[in-house]
């Protein structure tokens, strides 16, 4: 038979052995989740990245139509160079500011082009005004895939029991990324035709603290 101080130790065994599986395993939990969210807004990154790639493209073909619009020319190319350094560098809020700044000189560069019936019909300007959609619609999607990853993790560096395991794993609560007021789809404009680009494809609500 088993006597009472052997089963003593076989119960102290047991809680080491299960309260070692529990850390490992919401070591490990935590670890991913926090990873998740990191890979994500690499994919906040990508985008940013293949939008600033298409400035320089975008402000020659409106520049040879309006090369007098200096102003705006410069306003595009200085926020392109801050979400360059931004993507490389920046925390969340310094890729959002940056985001949105250039969200907003795009708004001025297209509204540039209104003016200019021949640059609306120039076939460049077209494929370049498609990108732009295509990658607005895409960096809304990554911004609210990264704003999801987020909410879970911080879901879980606040309750039980994974609140007590996030000094262990070096994991802490991230930041929401904020979304340039008002853009849900890609800055665009009416070129005649009575159509605009498609809105984004991912249309949920981006989450807020």
């Amino acid at each position: 038979m088993i006597t009472g101080a052997l089963m003593v130790v076989l119960v102290i065994v047991l809680l080491v052995v299960g309260l070692i599986g529990f850390v490992i395993g919401g070591f490990n939990k935590l670890r991913r989740t926090d990873i998740g969210a990191q890979e994500a807004l690499g994919g906040i990154d990508v985008q940013l990245t293949r939008r600033a790639d298409l400035i320089p493209n975008l402000v020659n073909t409106v520049k040879g139509y309006a090369a007098h619009e200096k102003g705006v020319f410069e306003a595009v190319t200085a926020a392109r160079s801050r979400v360059s350094a931004a993507t490389q560098a920046g925390n969340v809020g310094e890729k959002a500011a940056a985001d949105a700044e250039l969200s907003k000189a795009l708004v001025n560069v297209m509204a540039v082009a209104e003016a200019y019936p021949d640059l609306k019909a120039n076939v460049q300007f077209l494929d370049l005004q498609r990108q732009l959609a295509d990658t607005e619609n895409q960096l809304a999607f990554s911004r609210q895939y990264y704003n999801d990853a987020v909410t879970k993790l911080n879901s879980m560096t606040q309750t039980i029991p994974w609140m007590f395991l996030t000094g262990v794993a070096g994991v802490s609560k991230r930041e929401f990324y904020k979304a340039p007021e008002g853009q849900q789809a890609a800055p665009t404009v009416d070129f005649g035709t009575g159509t605009t680009a498609p809105p984004s494809t991912y249309s949920g609500t981006e989450s807020a603290e």
